[in-house]
């Protein structure tokens, strides 16, 4: 018996398996456009077995964009690529996931092979220029970062009407899960954090404050999507200092967002200050058990996740009902399949039954004919 792929459903949606591909930004699209690229990026996880494929993180608005290169769904235009994606995935058995976001103070950077700084006042790139970035506080970021406007109520409306934009449209794409992303030193995880929020009016000062403009956009998101498709939430468990954000500001906050309609709380972390927690293997399954068991809702559990036993694990022994991987799956696209094998809950006579019958037909037979032939060994190589 393995517990990683007994099915998980969620309102009226059902994942095949407890293994989930993490939104993970590939900063290829242009000007928020969707392309053949992504189509097969995304599909190579749905035929690797993935019972819940995330798109990246997507801007819901230009300025809401990390980099030049991120997918956006500001536009109707943008759609029909996204649509593209979402069929396909459905189509081959996965349930397809969009993460909706801004970046905020963390916007207007290079993309991260180019520096994953903030884009250069002479553009690295003919036409990327750089753009006005945004912030609860008009604090930048990091040391030497442009220094961000202070949303005024005006900008703080127009994010709200951003976001519930967006998800109207992921609806028409055809996704079935939406993530609203409040993580990673963006524009909702600034506002959370005491380290970047130093506003005096409601959306400031106290942690019911904090969590406001987060808990006001979950809402009205959790009304937009239909009741019966899962809305997640991801979440910093932790800021980077001590000094900041906390697993217990988590676990209350996750509260709240589970009698807002939030359904899984996708746990990671980091945002501002340097990390200082244990980072090793599984670090962030710790986060994902406490706001389990603290707020009584379902976890996604993500970080240095690397191998089938340990996925296993992170599900037997109750820290997360899901699992997702991030480079993990990007250096093993057919993981969820592999890790099937490897725990026992393939067939052992068709250990590619599971397998789209386009692949697993050939891998079948190649498997058979391997096992006649014995262990692969040097002196077997053909003149």
């Amino acid at each position: 018996m393995t517990h990683l792929f007994d099915l998980l459903t969620l309102r009226g949606t059902t994942l095949r398996n407890r293994v989930a591909v993490s939104p993970m930004c590939q900063y290829q699209a242009t000007d928020g456009f969707a392309d053949d690229y992504h189509v097969v990026h995304y599909g190579r996880f749905a035929l690797g077995g993935f019972g819940l494929v995330m798109v990246e993180a997507t801007g819901v608005s230009p300025e809401a964009r990390i980099t030049h290169g991120d997918l956006g769904l500001w536009d109707d235009a943008h759609i029909p690529g996204l649509s593209r994606i979402a069929a396909f995935l459905k189509a081959k058995g996965a349930v397809p996931g969009i993460q909706i976001g801004h970046a905020g103070p963390k916007a207007s950077l290079l993309r991260p092979w180019h520096g994953n700084t903030p884009v250069l006042d002479t553009p690295l790139i003919a036409g990327e220029k750089r753009w006005q970035t945004v912030s609860p506080t008009a604090r930048p970021a990091a040391e030497g970062w442009p220094t961000p406007v202070a949303l005024d109520d005006d900008g703080i409306a127009k994010v709200k009407r951003d976001f519930a934009n967006a998800a109207e449209r992921a609806l028409q794409a055809g996704f079935e899960v939406l993530e609203l992303h409040c993580a990673h030193g963006f524009l909702l995880n600034a506002f959370l954090s005491p380290l970047t929020n130093k506003r005096r009016d409601a959306y400031g000062g106290s942690l019911e404050n904090r969590m406001r403009l987060p808990l006001e956009i979950a809402r009205e998101l959790r009304a937009i999507w239909p009741q019966n498709r899962p809305l997640f939430v991801r979440i910093s468990a932790v800021d980077g200092s001590r000094d900041g954000w906390t697993v217990e500001d988590s676990v209350v906050f996750s509260r709240e967002l589970a009698k807002a309609g939030v359904d899984v709380i996708d746990n990671s972390s980091g945002g501002f200050g340097v990390f200082d927690y244990p980072n090793g293997y599984g670090f962030q399954t710790p986060f994902a058990a406490r706001v389990r068991q603290g707020a009584d809702i379902k976890t996604m559990a993500v970080g240095l996740i690397v191998d089938p036993r340990q996925a296993e694990a992170v599900i037997a022994n109750g820290h997360a009902d899901i699992v997702a991987l991030g480079h993990a799956a990007l250096n093993d696209p057919g993981f969820a399949f592999r890790a099937e094998q490897a725990l026992g809950a393939a067939k052992p006579e068709e250990p590619f039954a599971g397998w789209p019958p386009q692949l697993g037909w050939w891998l079948d037979h190649r498997a058979k004919r391997l096992a006649a032939l014995g262990p692969w060994a040097p002196a077997q190589t053909a003149a």
